[in-house]
């Protein structure tokens, strides 16, 4: 009987298990929450690209890109741009939180994702190129030059063709962007040409973006069944229920937006700097030397993703060597004061105030420059102080010391003075072990008088 009974069984158990092997996997419900609160760099744009490549279908059914930005770098913008359509996972760009901003970059960034949404009280828009780098002329000129070029340009267009060429190509960009998830893209070549910019309500009114939503609950509750394009293919949302997992930037990053913050790398620019050249004047000490190498190593890898002005950076180095020849020649002041009004020049032209978010604090430049000049005023102290004090080395030092007398004969002899034994003369006898003052030196011959006894 138990024979019997033991087939079945074991037929329904094998039954079940096939059934569950042949079963689909469960789809997982969660959704991942990524952050880019600040300007978009190279850290920002490895960050988010790591995040979407990483993220597969089965795992993820969402990804919301929480925004708030100022603006930040075309390359690093393209670079997130690229991931965001690459990505087989539908994306969501959310400008929150109340306050926040879409500008510049963060605009191109929603207008190529799958959703668009804002919190109430944010704005998007001011997507207007912004071309870097040093231009030679004062700013009075350059306006004389814009409002020239201007009256020849045609009305509504940028006055020189660099301009034009940046401006045209974006206005293309933005408007392929648009076409792909049928959005406004008048406004957004509006947004583009003339920095239009847009609160919240205007935008979905405008048909900018896809929905207003107050926190991201509410952002999924109101996407919930809406039919995007993800990869080039008609999708269906199903976000109702998805559990919300923030993934934030990890250390490396975080310590990557750090040094490539311009504040900071403009301090380890002057600490790796300082910290060499204390270095090369006190060979030995170790300590400057192996912290200004590391400040200036990781400043140069900084520097590398900021844009930078070179001009201003060769005025900033050019017033530290100023400061320093001072120091050495003590030219009465011209090449310290030369050295500060290059410092502080090429602090403000180095980091260009155009771009947003990687302006240099005007502070910083105040702080650096008070701290050279002060450094520079302490060594020009120390100078002045060690030329009022007697000369204690060379023949100088031995006119007026006072020795002893080991043999005489003659009026010429030898003589003791401060451990050494010197030939001296004298035009008055003199006895030995008599003590003597050095009045005059002809050579390696000291001129030397006696000392009376008190």
């Amino acid at each position: 009987m138990m024979r019997l009974r033991a087939g079945p069984m074991l037929a329904a158990v094998a039954l079940a298990g096939l059934a569950f092997a042949q079963a689909p996997p469960a789809i997982a419900q969660r959704a991942l929450l990524l952050e880019i609160d600040g300007i978009i760099g190279p850290p920002i744009a490895d960050y988010i690209v790591h995040e979407l490549g990483a993220a597969k279908p089965d795992q993820v059914q969402l990804i919301i890109v929480r925004l708030n930005t100022p603006g930040g770098l075309d390359t690093s913008m393209r670079q997130i741009i690229s991931a965001i359509l690459a990505s087989p996972v539908p994306v969501v760009t959310y400008v929150a939180p109340n306050g926040a901003r879409a500008a510049s970059a963060g605009t191109y960034i929603a207008y190529a994702s799958a959703i668009a949404a804002m919190a109430p009280g944010t704005n998007i828009g001011a997507a207007t190129p912004v071309q870097l780098g040093g231009n030679p002329l004062l700013p009075s000129d350059q306006d004389q030059k814009k409002e020239q070029k201007q009256q020849e340009a045609k009305p509504g267009e940028p006055a020189d063709a660099e301009t034009r060429k940046a401006v045209n190509d974006a206005i293309a960009y933005i408007r392929s962007l648009a076409a792909l998830n049928n959005r406004n893209a008048d406004w957004a070549a509006e947004a583009v040409r003339s920095a239009a910019s847009l609160p919240a309500s205007e935008a979905l009114s405008l048909h900018v973006i896809d929905t207003i939503a107050d926190d991201v609950p509410d952002l999924l509750r109101k996407i919930d069944g809406r039919t995007v394009m993800v990869a080039g293919k008609p999708q269906d949302l199903a976000t109702a229920d998805l559990d919300v997992v923030a993934v934030p930037p990890d250390w490396r990053t975080e310590l990557l937006l750090l040094v490539t913050n311009p504040n900071v790398a403009f301090i380890l620019l002057l600490i790796g700097v300082y910290g060499l050249i204390f270095e090369f004047l006190n060979p030995g000490a170790v300590a400057p030397g192996l912290i200004g190498a590391i400040s200036l190593l990781v400043a140069l890898y900084a520097l590398a993703f900021v844009p930078i002005n070179y001009a201003g950076a060769a005025l900033v180095l050019l017033g530290v060597a100023l400061m320093v020849a001072e120091a050495h020649i003590g030219a009465f002041g011209a090449l310290g004061v030369g050295g500060i009004a290059a410092f502080v020049i090429g602090s403000l032209m180095m980091f260009p105030t155009r771009a947003p978010g990687f302006t240099l604090s005007r502070g910083i430049v105040a702080g650096a420059a008070i701290g050279s000049a002060a450094l520079l005023l302490l060594v020009l102290a120390a100078l002045l102080r060690s030329r009022r004090r007697p000369v204690v080395t060379g023949s100088e030092a031995l006119i007026g010391a006072e020795g002893e007398t080991v043999s005489w004969q003659d009026g010429e002899g030898r003589v003791r003075v401060k451990g050494e034994i010197w030939l001296a003369r004298s035009d008055v006898p003199l006895a030995a072990g008599s003590r003597v003052k050095i009045v005059g030196r002809d050579g390696l011959v000291l001129r030397v008088e006696g000392i009376q006894p008190v």
